[in-house]
C-alpha cells in the first residue's frame, strides 16, 4: 500500500495539471479544427491526423469512435489510422505525467515516437491499402457554439474534472494499483533473466500489451514498477507505446470498419515502431538517461505537503466524478414512450467521449428531435419519429452495438 501512495503522491500535481490543460484543449481549440485537413489520401493529411492526435487526451477506447467518425465524415484510411495510432499514445495529461515519473527524456520519446509510428501507419495504408475509399454518409458537422469567457472557463475544469476522471480516472487507479502489487511480489532478480536479451523481453511484454485495455498515463506506473525490477529502460518504452496504442477492442472495430488489410498494417506498425524505438534506447543511448528518475525515486523517502494535499484533492476529485457517473440510469417510462421517445441500449460505450460520438451519429438521422445516454447503463432515450435501421447502422458503423428495449 505504502508504494502505490507514493506513486499516487509523485504523480498527482503533474496528473492534475495535466487534466486542467486537457480541458482547456477541448474548450478553446475549435472541433471543427480536427475534422478539417484530414481528408485527401496523401502524405500531408497522415500528418495532419498525427500533429492533431498527439496532444489530444483520448484513451485508447475513446479514440475509437472518435476516429470512426472522422472517417465517416470523409477522412482517408491512412489518415484515420495515423490518429489511431498517435492519439492514445500520448496526450498532454500523460506527457506531464510521464515528465512527473519518468523524467524529461521519456517523456520527450513517446510524443516523438507516436509521431514516428502513426506516420509509418498511416502511409503504409495509404500505398498498400489499394481499395477504393467508401464514402460514408456525412454526419453532422460540428456546430460552433458561442458562449462568455466564464461559460468557458466553467467547462474547463467541469471537462477536465468530471469527464476526464470519469474516462480515465479507474484506469489510472488500476495502474497503480497493479505497479504496487508488482513492486511487492515481482522478485528483484526477475528480469535480470532478460538483461542480455532486450528483444526477448520486449516480445513478452508486447504478448501481455497488445490485447489489455491500458490508458496512457495509467499505464506509466506500471512501466515504473517494472523498471525498478530490471526492465531495460526500452521495454518499457515498448509497453508506453503498445499497451495504449491497441487494445482487442480497437483490433474488432478497425478490421471491420477499415478492412483486414489495413487492421494488419495498424497492428505491424505500433509493433515494429515500439520495438525499434526500444532497441534504439537500450543500444545507442546512454542507459541512465532513461534510468536517473527512476532510480532517485526508488530511493527517495518521505513527500512533501504540497503532493500531499494535491493527492487528496485528486482523490476527492475522482471520487465526485465516479459518482455522478453512476449515479443516474434513465428508463423509459410508458408515458415517455407515447410522447414520441424510444429506449435503446448502446453497448461497448467506456467514456464520455464514446458517448457523445454515438450522440453526434443518432443526433444525425433525420427525424431525430433529441437524444440523451446514460453512460453507467448505456441507456439512449431518444425523441422523434426516424428511420430506426439507419440510427442503428449510424451507431454501429462506430463500432457500438444498438439493442432496442
Amino acid at each position: 500500500m505504502g508504494e502505490i501512495l507514493e506513486l499516487i503522491n509523485r504523480m498527482s500535481p503533474y496528473i492534475l495539471l495535466g487534466f486542467f490543460l486537457a480541458g482547456i484543449m477541448h474548450t478553446f481549440v475549435p472541433a471543427a479544427l480536427y475534422h478539417k485537413y484530414l481528408g485527401r489520401k496523401s502524405f500531408r493529411s497522415v500528418l495532419n491526423a498525427a500533429i492533431l492526435g498527439i496532444p489530444i487526451p483520448l484513451c485508447s477506447c475513446g479514440v475509437i469512435p472518435t476516429a470512426m467518425s472522422l472517417r465517416k465524415e470523409g477522412a482517408s484510411k491512412g489518415a484515420t489510422v495515423s490518429f489511431l495510432i498517435a492519439t492514445p499514445q500520448t496526450g498532454v495529461d500523460s506527457i506531464i505525467a510521464t515528465y512527473s515519473l519518468m523524467g524529461l527524456p521519456f517523456a520527450l520519446l513517446r510524443p516523438l515516437a507516436a509521431l514516428f509510428t502513426s506516420l509509418f501507419g498511416g502511409q503504409m495504408v495509404n500505398i498498400f491499402d489499394k481499395d477504393k475509399e467508401e464514402k460514408a454518409e456525412n454526419m453532422a458537422a460540428p456546430v460552433a457554439t458561442k458562449s462568455s469567457f466564464g461559460a468557458k472557463v466553467v467547462e474547463v475544469f467541469r471537462y477536465a474534472y468530471i469527464e476526464m476522471m470519469q474516462d480515465i480516472g479507474r484506469w489510472l487507479i488500476v495502474g497503480l494499483v497493479v505497479a504496487g502489487l508488482i513492486t511487492v511480489f515481482v522478485p528483484q532478480s526477475f528480469f535480470a533473466l532478460f538483461s542480455d536479451n532486450s528483444l526477448l523481453s520486449m516480445l513478452i511484454v508486447l504478448v501481455f500489451a497488445i490485447p489489455m485495455y491500458l490508458c496512457a498515463t495509467g499505464s506509466i506506473p506500471i512501466a515504473v514498477a517494472l523498471m525498478m525490477k530490471g526492465l531495460s529502460p526500452g521495454t518499457a518504452l515498448v509497453l508506453l507505446m503498445a499497451g495504449p496504442a491497441v487494445n482487442a477492442a480497437s483490433m474488432l472495430v478497425v478490421g471491420k470498419v477499415l478492412g483486414r488489410k489495413t487492421l494488419l498494417i495498424y497492428i505491424l506498425s505500433i509493433v515494429l515502431g515500439s520495438i525499434l524505438f526500444g532497441l534504439g534506447i537500450d543500444y545507442l543511448l546512454p542507459r541512465e538517461w532513461f534510468t536517473a528518475t527512476v532510480t532517485e525515486m526508488a530511493s527517495a523517502s518521505g513527500t512533501s505537503v504540497f503532493n500531499m494535499i494535491c493527492t487528496a484533492v485528486l482523490l476527492v476529485l475522482l471520487s465526485v466524478a465516479m459518482f455522478l457517473r453512476f449515479r443516474q440510469n434513465r428508463k423509459c417510462t410508458d408515458e415517455a414512450c407515447v410522447r414520441n421517445e424510444h429506449l435503446y441500449k448502446v453497448e461497448g460505450l467506456r467514456c464520455n467521449r464514446c458517448r457523445e460520438n454515438a450522440e453526434k451519429a443518432i443526433a444525425s438521422i433525420p427525424g431525430v428531435e433529441s437524444v440523451s445516454i446514460d453512460l453507467a447503463s448505456g441507456d439512449a432515450l431518444v425523441k422523434g419519429k426516424f428511420d430506426e435501421e439507419s440510427m442503428t447502422k449510424a451507431v454501429e458503423a462506430l463500432g457500438f452495438k444498438v439493442i432496442r428495449q
